[in-house]
């Protein structure tokens, strides 16, 4: 299931060497600016110098945009670093040019300065690999496709909590609830996610493995108008994002509800709080409620 994620491993190294690129760049410049030495050019080492950028640079542009293609981050960062190295190369052919004419040396100088950009930039890609591997926040326009394509569906009323997990470049995983009305039977619910797991898969290539099911009250004009004011009540917080998953059992006062929290707000406050609002409004029922993660913007 990890393999997928090679490439970020393998992003990783480039961009660490990147990094190294950078930081040795910068000690060579500065000891070349304490310790200056008098530079030497040749016509056959500017042409050489010359022949170099234009070459690490078209090949660096031709990998980062293959690598674009692709999705791969592996080959993205491996363009990076040759145009990087093209640019180093550029600097010391314009100081050696500058350097010819005017017998002023530059050299040292614009590599401490260029070599501040390419350690900023290894330091990036770096830090976007990590992010990868480590966990980020979820892609709000692939979570928006999946959640479009099943709410075509008409028996769907709402697609909440919905989770991608990421396996490499371009391979996820998914899984979501779903509010369902409370009238389908276990066979529709089957038909329908079967239905839903296909057609997501056909559409984004995103294998989905898991559905939960969220039932809706459709029997009881009363529920509808509790749900209501429960929704009214828990929005009223700027850190209660959304109310979803609502059901309430009026014959045995059950009322049960998921609330998405902002990362901002203690989850267990959050609950104390709308626990016993909602329970002041309505002391006949036994509340639960369930705090849902801002995984992405809702």
């Amino acid at each position: 299931m990890g393999y997928g994620r090679i490439e970020y491993l393998s992003s990783m190294i480039v961009a660490a060497i990147v990094l190294y690129a950078g930081i040795t760049s910068l000690v060579e410049s500065i000891k070349k600016i304490i310790h200056p030495q008098e530079a030497e050019y040749s016509i056959i080492s500017i042409v050489i110098i010359a022949v170099a950028v234009v070459v690490k640079f078209i090949l660096g542009k031709y990998v980062k945009r293959q690598g674009e293609k692709v999705d791969s981050g592996a080959l993205i960062a491996s363009g990076a670093d040759s145009i990087f190295d093209s640019i180093l190369s550029l600097s010391v052919f314009i100081s050696a040019i500058i350097y010819m004419i005017w017998s002023i040396s530059l050299e040292a100088y614009v590599g401490v300065l260029l070599s501040g950009f390419i350690i900023k930039a290894g330091f990036e890609m770096m830090m976007e690999t990590i992010n990868h591997i480590i966990g980020q926040r979820q892609d709000k326009e692939i979570s928006n496709k999946i959640k479009d394509l099943i709410n075509d569906e008409k028996q769907v009323i709402g697609t909440y909590d919905l989770i991608l997990f990421n396996y490499g470049p371009d391979k996820y995983y998914t899984t979501v609830h779903l509010e369902l009305p409370d009238t389908m039977s276990v066979a529709e619910v089957d038909q329908l996610t079967r239905r839903l797991q296909l057609k997501v898969y056909k559409k984004m290539e995103i294998i989905l493995i898991g559905v939960g099911v969220d039932s809706y009250n459709t029997k009881d004009d009363e529920a509808s108008r509790i749900r209501n004011d429960v929704q009214k009540l828990v929005l009223s917080h700027d850190w209660a994002l959304q109310l979803h998953g609502f059901y309430i059992d009026i014959e045995q006062k059950n009322m049960r509800f998921d609330v998405i929290v902002s990362f901002e707000k203690d989850f267990k406050d959050a609950v104390e709080i709308i626990t016993d609002e909602v329970q002041q409004k309505y002391p006949d029922y036994k509340i639960l409620m369930i705090p849902d993660i801002d995984i992405t913007d809702v």
